[in-house]
């Protein structure tokens, strides 16, 4: 059986004043391929995955998750779903440790209602609990600074305990807002490492700027341009299109 789209949207549009931010577009993101979106500064890249992930309704157009319509539905009901964000700046918790931020996002996901310091805490001690954090420790590879405090911990390893808050609770879809940004090529690369050991298991969309560290990661490549998808597909093919060529190389075809 065929891979089935999992966030699809129709027709989305999203504007802010007279600027046009997102026009019209159709979009589909398939179970368990990792997607990557490309696009100048202003190309509505940003804007796009807030229409996905809730933070923005559009003004016209429809999303889609798993066929049911989810268009109005806010980011924290999302996230019960499995669509999982993070952001161009990292959140982690500066004042816990590695361990405890782990703990901490999966704790989160596991009880719905209001919760103490002592009830996380005491949490942390159960076996489910300690075996889904070292598993996940082992798998980013942060093992080693499972006792340190998140506030001195390089922006690599910042990035990398963020992935590992995000895939700790589960997701079924993770949406990455620029994952390498701030990142020297070495840590690009530990991230990449890293991200690959989820490629095929999970459903991942991410933007990114840095060409060059996607394509032989991403299964497909979409460009974006002044608020349009203008291309999606296998990536050289995506980068070679005469219009992705015009738009965003600047290169006469």
């Amino acid at each position: 059986m065929s891979a089935q789209p999992v966030l699809v949207t129709k027709g989305v549009s999203k504007r802010f004043g007279d600027f046009i931010a997102v026009n019209n577009v159709d979009f589909e993101l398939i179970e368990n391929e990792t997607l990557g979106i490309i696009g100048p500064n202003g190309a509505g890249k940003t804007t796009f995955i807030n229409l996905l992930t809730g933070f923005y309704t559009p003004e016209a157009g429809q999303v889609f998750y798993k066929g049911e319509d989810i268009t109005h539905l806010s980011p924290a009901n999302r996230v019960k779903l499995g669509i999982v964000r993070t952001f161009q700046l990292v959140h982690v918790f500066d004042n816990l440790t590695v361990a405890d931020n782990l703990g901490l996002a999966y704790f989160r996901k596991k009880e719905e209602k209001p919760y103490s310091i002592r009830m996380f805490y005491t949490s942390l001690r159960q076996s489910e609990f300690a075996a889904r954090i070292q598993e996940t420790l082992d798998m980013m590879e942060l093992t080693s600074m499972r006792n340190e405090v998140a506030a001195n911990l390089s922006l690599g390893s910042k990035k990398r305990l963020e992935l590992a808050m995000s895939f700790i609770s589960d997701p079924k879809v993770v949406v990455f807002d620029e994952p390498f940004s701030g990142l020297g090529d070495q840590e690009i690369d530990e991230v990449i490492q890293v991200l690959k050991k989820y490629t095929h298991n999970r459903t991942i969309l991410l933007i990114e700027h840095k060409v060059s560290k996607l394509e032989d990661f991403v299964d497909r490549l979409a460009v974006m341009h002044e608020g349009q998808m203008i291309c999606c597909g296998e990536c050289q093919a995506t980068l070679n299109d005469p219009e992705v060529r015009r738009c965003y190389w600047k290169l006469e075809c």
